[in-house]
């Protein structure tokens, strides 16, 4: 309901008279109910008072909904749901529902009490009794909930919202309250006769916008810009930094419930429901062509301004039909006729042979998992409107979402103004990644090596080496070592090459033996060709590839966990990406999606005719799924972040909503506890430097493989979600990984602080009671380790009240992208090699020396000490080593002598005594230390 509802009196609404149910299910334990009706209609709830211990409830109250396009009314349903109001009045139980189609409203005054029978809302609900209802529509009522009978009936306006397993947080709680205490004071200061209404809003926002509340820590009015037909955007900015930056909650109004276990029904549940008027032309027999036939027939569908032909196939004898079998898919947003009509005709001429047209309103509507329409035949009209000699064509008509098995093979209406270039894109794709293998080649030796040159030339010494070629990939070994157990002809090298080869195994393995007789100059002196396909297959010792923790072989997988289903909804305030001729800005998006080997690209919306070669990046989005719990819908608004030479940008931002559903718990807990990697990686683990390379090379077959996919996914693409610049140099990275380490060091640093105010006894009464702690765990040990692990099982369940409640996302503040100066970013994004001047490249080397300097001082200070340790037995100097080996001798003596745990006790008490007793120099020992020799005399 709108702020302007008293003011539209004089436009028709919607009047939904609840007069009685009968034979409801008794649902409160005690052989009866307390029903309520709740009457939803246009993403408007209203409801009607509760009958107490009544199975046959009498409500007579009258439900008023504005209508802003009566036209519109007979495509729009009206559902009524029956419940039962339990004792705490915070849940109620199910008692019914019935759906009611807008094209059965009668006008004023020829409106009569319809009964209807309660449907169920699942297979297992156990439901019973009918409602009487009252449908029509006036122009005299106000739009509020009043008694027919004055009865006072009280309903609650509510915005059509899908309740997610989440709860919101005490900040919106509390400001929720406040605005009912507002709300409440407000209406008793009202006049009784007053029309009730909600706040001013600045516009009326069109359906499934997302429209941000933000909410105030404090006890202030909470802020709405506007909330959406589709569903309002939940307050709450979630973490650190700038507010543009922060990762926002979502309430979009989903097809589905966010708990709904039927998959075939709950398909798609996650993104918002789109309707769809479906036309499926099969085909067409008996048509009457104008000379005889021997044409090729086509079929037009006509609905408003969209037109949708099908293929053309030859007519041959008019006895004999002819096949389309399309189906025509028109969004119901664009629906601009009440009429859909279905044309046959010749091609390449306009004057048609046959025609069929159907209602819109008597069109049904299919919803999976039902099961499809059976296309029926029709009786064709001429151009003079007889149906004699026009023939007949088969045709399924239904209106359905895009749940619809139909949806994806459909011709949708949406591509009436896309280029030719751009149909590929229309709809989204889903592509795999190739299976990739490890290929290891181990090169061991040869024999019988001859050399290529002959005459004086077989003077020198040959320098062999071998070098491996597997498609695009190249590898060579070390030069053959000279060993005098071996002759010039048997040269060995014993080493591994790892290469990365993609399923079907459409490459060769070229091994050939060179000879370096020049700088920069190899001659082959011998070559193997092997086809990859006759290279045997091995999963027990070797290597195989691992994409996402996941091996290839078939045989070393694991049994699937659960589902990870993710809608995505849209984007908002995207950035203009190209400039259009005379037209400013746009933006052709897509989005792309990836987990494991499966790849889904969206389609693109606003298809333009002068795309670029490359795809611009736009954001990205990371989500990890142990993050996520099972079975809740997370819905959030994600910013979208770029940086670019100027400083860090917001893209847009971009509508996920993901839910992971475990089919096993125990499994799920039993994964944690097995490596990531098959067996074979840890068998014969493979060196960084291969790592590095074997990464770059999976990449690049990954890539040219989507690339020729259609339509493709740029490398540009494959490249970004892969991450494959993330080892490149980069100052701001580097600050952001020293204050990671630095945070993690952060809470040893806090335990040291504290130990030092014990010891300094700054809080006299807790430095006693540690004391005395440190005493009792001292004649109990037993109790040590026990206390120390129940102390984190605490811990942990005490920090469960403050624990994450939405998946993480990009944070400037800890990539310090916020605060990073205008050269570092010119140098994160400066190509390799350098394409600065000389003067820049000089002045950030300058930079980078006085970086690694102080590296280089706190790594010469840990050598330092290191070395102390290993000086105190070493001789180097005598006295010292001398001194302390003594004090090892009389330590010992000491040890055996005194109990164990008197010696612990005593060092406690050592340490912490009270200050006064202290001498504010170092200690002996320290000293002593310090004074030992390290190698930095050495040093040049």
């Amino acid at each position: 309901m709108n702020s302007n509802a008293s003011g539209v009196s004089g436009k028709e609404k919607l009047v939904v008279v609840v007069v009685a149910a009968h034979n409801l299910m008794p649902k409160d334990g005690e052989g009866s109910s307390s029903p309520f009706v709740e009457v939803e209609f246009d993403n408007q709830r209203l409801r009607t008072q509760v009958k107490h211990k009544d199975l046959n409830p009498v409500w007579n109250e009258r439900l008023v909904f504005p209508l802003p396009d009566p036209a519109d009314l007979p495509y729009r349903t009206l559902e009524v749901n029956v419940f039962n109001e339990r004792r705490s009045g915070n849940s109620r139980n199910f008692l019914g529902k019935v759906r009611i189609s807008g094209s059965g409203v009668a006008r004023e005054g020829e409106e009569v009490v319809q009964l209807f029978t309660l449907d169920k809302r699942s297979l297992f609900s156990h439901i019973r009794g009918e409602i009487s209802l009252k449908l029509y529509l006036s122009t005299r009522e106000e739009v509020k909930s009043q008694a027919v009978n004055g009865g006072g009936g009280s309903s609650v306006v509510q915005s059509k919202s899908k309740k997610l397993h989440h709860q919101p947080n005490a900040a919106l709680l509390s400001v929720q309250q406040q605005q009912q205490q507002q709300n409440l004071m407000q209406e008793q200061s009202k006049p009784a006769q007053q029309v009730q209404s909600k706040p001013a809003q600045p516009a009326e926002p069109g359906p499934g916008e997302m429209k941000p509340v933000v909410i105030a820590a404090a006890p202030q009015p909470v802020t709405a810009a506007g909330v959406g037909g589709g569903g309002g955007l939940l307050g709450g900015f979630l973490g650190g930094g700038s507010s543009e930056f922060l990762l926002k909650e979502t309430r979009p109004s989903l097809g589905g419930g966010p708990t709904s276990k039927d998959k075939t029904s709950s398909t798609y549940d996650l993104v918002e429901q789109m309707q769809y008027l479906y036309v499926k032309v099969v085909k067409a027999k008996e048509v009457s062509t104008p000379f005889g036939g021997g044409g090729e027939l086509v079929a037009e569908i006509k609905l408003g301004n969209y037109r949708g032909i099908t293929k053309r196939v030859g007519s041959g004898s008019s006895s004999y039909g002819v096949e389309w079998d399309q189906v025509f898919a028109f969004s119901k947003d664009c629906i601009q006729s009440s009429v859909v009509e279905v044309f046959v005709k010749e091609s390449n001429k306009d004057e048609f042979l046959g025609r069929v047209w159907f209602d819109l309103n008597e069109v049904p509507k299919r919803v999976p998992p039902d099961s499809p329409l059976a296309p029926q035949w029709y009786r064709m009209e001429d151009r003079k409107g007889e149906k004699a000699k026009s023939g007949e064509v088969m045709i399924s008509i239904w209106f359905g979402t895009q749940a619809d098995e139909a949806f994806a093979e459909a011709w949708h209406s949406k591509a009436a103004n896309v280029n030719f270039d751009g149909l590929c894109t229309i709809k989204s794709k889903v592509y795999l990644s190739p299976k990739l293998w490890y290929l290891r080649l181990s090169v061991v030796e040869a024999q019988d090596i001859v050399p290529a040159e002959r005459g004086p030339a077989m003077a020198r010494f040959p320098e062999l080496s071998v070098k491996a070629q597997v498609g695009n990939q190249f590898l060579r070994t070390r030069v053959s070592p000279v060993a005098p157990n071996r002759s010039l002809s048997n040269p060995f090298w014993n080493e591994d090459m790892v290469f990365v080869v993609a399923e079907p195994f459409e490459d060769y393995l070229i091994v050939s033996v060179e000879d370096r007789v020049g700088p920069g100059r190899d001659e082959v002196v011998g070559r193997v060709l092997l086809p990859a396909t006759a290279i045997e297959r091995r999963t027990d010792d070797k290597p195989v590839v691992s994409s996402d923790a996941k091996p290839t072989a078939k045989q070393l997988w694991k049994p699937h966990l659960g589902v990870l289903e993710m809608g995505i909804l849209g984007a908002t305030g995207l950035m203009p990406m190209k400039i259009k001729e005379g037209k400013g800005g746009s933006t052709d998006a897509y989005c792309v999606a990836k987990y494991g080997q499966k790849w889904v690209r969206t389609r693109t919306v606003n298809i333009a005719s002068n795309a670029g070669p490359r795809d611009a990046r736009i954001g990205k989005v990371r989500i990890r799924l142990s993050t996520l719990e099972s079975d809740r819908v997370y819905t959030h608004s994600y910013p979208l972040l770029m940086l670019h030479g100027s400083g860090v940008k917001k893209m847009g931002e971009l509508q996920l909503a993901v839910r992971f559903s475990c089919a096993n718990m125990a499994s799920m807990l039993h994964m944690y506890t097995i490596p990531l990697l098959p067996k074979m990686h840890y068998v014969h683990p493979l060196s960084v430097n291969q790592l590095d390379s074997l990464r770059y090379q999976a990449m690049n077959v990954v890539a040219s493989r989507l690339s020729r996919a259609e339509p493709p996914l740029g490398r540009e693409v494959v490249e970004y979600m892969l991450d494959h610049d993330s080892h490149m140099w980069s100052m701001r990275r580097s600050k952001a990984n020293f204050f990671r380490l630095t945070s993690v060091l952060s809470g040893i640093v806090a335990i040291n602080c504290w130990v030092e105010s014990i010891r300094n006894w700054h809080k006299p009464v807790y430095s006693a009671l540690f004391v005395v702690v440190f005493l009792w765990l001292v004649c109990c040990p037993e109790f040590i380790i026990p206390i120390m692990l129940l102390f984190m099982a605490l811990m942990g369940l005490w920090r469960y009240r403050s624990r994450p409640r939405h998946p993480p996302h990009m944070d400037t503040r800890l990539s310090h992208a916020e605060s990073i100066y205008p050269d570092e970013l010119d140098e994160e994004f400066d190509s390799f090699p350098t394409s600065r001047s000389a003067e820049v490249v000089r002045m950030r080397y300058d930079r980078l020396r006085s970086v690694a300097g102080r590296i280089q001082t706190v790594v010469g200070d840990m050598a330092t000490q290191g070395e102390r340790f290993q000086a105190l037995l070493s001789w180097r100097d005598p006295r010292a080593t001398f001194l302390f080996i003594i004090s090892c001798l009389f330590a010992s003596a000491g040890f055996y002598a005194v109990p164990f745990r008197v010696l612990v006790a005593l060092w406690g008490l050592y340490a912490l005594r009270p200050p006064r007793f202290r001498s504010k120099l170092p200690s002996r020992a320290l000293s002593f230390f310090r004074r030992l020799p390290t190698k930095t005399d050495s040093l040049l």
